[in-house]
């Protein structure tokens, strides 16, 4: 691992008792593996935005400098994106069990046929 930079945390009892699950059950080697994982995970997901936090206030500036936007409501938001063939019946294509049960219909309708093409 190279050169190491000791380091004392305090955890929540929760926390603690999480990283002591996760060691007991051979998930990690020991307590430092988990709090180094946790730590690659939060910076990875931080670089992933890519974002300081100066630039994310710059950002929300120039968004309110802007000005209102087209729409001023999701009511018309969803009106707009009707118009558009794209997106028309979009609100019950994804409407949960619903659509669950249009994709089994469908799934087992082509597996039936044998037709995996479609």
């Amino acid at each position: 691992m190279g050169q190491v930079d000791k380091r004392s945390i305090t955890l929540s009892p929760e926390l603690a008792q999480a990283v002591d699950d996760v060691v007991a059950a051979g998930e990690y080697a020991s307590a430092s593996e988990v709090i180094r994982d946790a730590l690659r995970q939060w910076k990875d997901r931080r670089d992933l935005f890519g974002y300081t936090i100066e630039e994310l206030r710059r950002l929300v500036q120039e968004g309110i400098d802007s000005g209102p936007g087209r729409f001023a409501s999701m009511d018309e938001i969803k009106a707009e994106a009707r118009k558009h063939s794209l997106f028309n019946g979009f609100e019950t294509m994804v409407d949960g069990p619903q659509f669950m049960d249009r994709l089994r219909t469908k799934y087992v309708a082509v597996t039936e046929a044998g037709d995996f093409q479609k």
